[in-house]
């Protein structure tokens, strides 16, 4: 079992990233588009001030049964361990 912690923290990260998603997705998309040095400095620079905890790489796949966060499958959500109790 993870710590109650960690799992907290991860939460606040998925909230953070549904809070800013489309904010960081539209400066990005003006940042690709932009033609200018000094306008891709300035959307550089509002794109940093956004909470690094909002950003997508950030979040971590977590067993929901358990909270542990590595051997995690992706199509049931278990870790390999849930799932191997689970086979027995």
């Amino acid at each position: 079992m993870a710590k109650k912690s960690m799992i907290e923290r991860e939460k606040k990260r998925i909230r953070l990233h549904n809070k800013y998603a489309t904010r960081r997705a539209n400066l990005l998309k003006q940042y690709q588009s932009a033609d200018n040095f000094n306008l891709k400095m300035e959307l550089h620079s509002k794109i940093q001030k956004l909470p690094r905890n909002s950003a997508k790489n950030r979040i971590r796949n977590r067993c929901w049964k358990t909270g542990r966060p590595r051997g995690v499958f992706r199509d049931f959500g278990l870790s390999r361990h849930v799932v191997r109790e689970m086979a027995h």
